[in-house]
């Protein structure tokens, strides 16, 4: 149980962005400084730990309410830091450092604590898990990535048919615009899908997609009631910087990764070797294990704190903020993860019908 604890210092990120917005100056960025400094300084001193919980351990853990409890508590915790940050930008005079500080302050908070919680709770088959992960995609307006990661981006994962799997030798930039544009394009495209052969109106209630778009014109308008135009501009702002800290995630994860298709023109289904892994421990408890990420995709209904590894699986040269710092480079970028993705192609076997899981730890 007290083990169990360790997740609780995923709470440093938010605390540190509250004192930023409190303080200001140079604390003003808060998160980043967590995120972005101190974490992979601290990756490169810790060692990793590749362990797997044994088999008879698993359904206690799933079934364990504080793993839960701490996700929740993400909700409240974002939906005051918003709201902390735009009372702050509309009522405080700020140097303009300050300002773009306490975006990226809050912005980094709606990327780890909005939308990649908002994953983990996405996948849940509880309604009203599901409407939490809704309610964090709101911050960054991307209320379109509960249809689309989970109906598209799962189905698709590691082939040209998914736009958040970056391709060899394509940059961080061109992906971001091709991942934002194209997924939310296909959130329509998937909706549309469904109501089809529901045989209901795709310009409807019913319709996800259009239901998403309405809740976030309500909720930037409820911001301009309370905050004016500064106050829409601001949210506007972290949001966009929030989102593309998940697609940076997105970038690294499956960089250069190609499912094989067999003779008859199928992909070979989604396996362990078609996600890039990191077991840096730091990184794993601020992201909720989101950087098992083999294991999320080859069982996407497994709860996060029962996420396993796997032997096969291709290991990152260091952990998620590290690499997301390295991918800003395009050619060291490239110096780097090329000759690992080729490496790697290179001895993956003829079948890989089978998986292997790391010993329990």
């Amino acid at each position: 149980m007290y083990r169990d604890l360790k997740y609780l210092i995923a709470y440093l990120l938010p605390l540190a962005g509250y004192l930023g917005l409190y303080f200001g100056g140079v604390w003003s960025f808060g998160s980043i400084y967590v995120a972005f400094v101190f974490l992979p300084l601290l990756e490169f001193i810790l060692p990793t730990r590749g362990d797997t919980h044994a088999p008879e351990e698993e359904a206690a853990r799933t079934k364990m309410r504080l793993f839960d409890l701490m996700l929740y508590l993400n909700l409240p915790l974002l939906a005051g830091a918003v709201i902390y940050l735009l009372h702050v930008v509309t009522t405080r005079e700020l140097a303009t450092y300050e300002l773009v500080g306490m975006i990226v302050n809050v912005g980094l908070m709606i990327g780890t604590m909005g939308i990649n919680v908002g994953h983990e709770l996405g996948h849940r088959t509880e309604r009203y898990e599901q409407r939490i992960a809704q309610a964090l995609l709101l911050f960054g307006l991307y209320t379109h990535f509960y249809i689309e990661h989970n109906r598209g981006h799962h189905r698709h994962v590691a082939t040209p048919l998914d736009p958040a799997t970056s391709r060899r030798n394509q940059s961080i930039y061109t992906f971001w615009v091709r991942s934002v544009a194209l997924s939310w394009w296909h959130a329509w495209e998937l909706e549309a899908e469904r109501l089809g052969k529901e045989d209901k109106p795709v310009v409807s209630h019913h319709n996800q997609m259009l239901v998403f778009q309405l809740v976030q014109v309500a909720y930037l308008s409820l911001i301009a009631l309370f905050f004016g135009f500064t106050g829409v501009w601001v949210a506007i702002a972290a949001a966009v910087f929030g989102f593309l800290m998940l697609e940076t995630v997105n970038y690294i994860e499956h960089y250069g990764l190609v499912r094989r298709k067999s003779n008859s023109g199928r992909y070979e289904p989604v396996l362990p070797i078609h996600s890039w892994n990191s077991d840096h421990e730091l990184g794993r408890i601020f992201l909720y294990e989101l950087t098992r990420h083999s294991d999320h995709h080859y069982r996407a209904t497994r709860k996060y704190q029962v996420l396993r590894v796997f032997e096969q699986s291709p290991q990152l040269p260091s952990g998620y903020p590290a690499c997301m710092i390295l991918s800003l480079f395009p050619p060291a970028w490239f110096a780097v993860m090329n000759p690992r993705v080729d490496a790697f192609t290179r001895q993956l076997p003829s079948s890989t019908g089978g998986v292997r899981l790391a010993s329990p730890g």
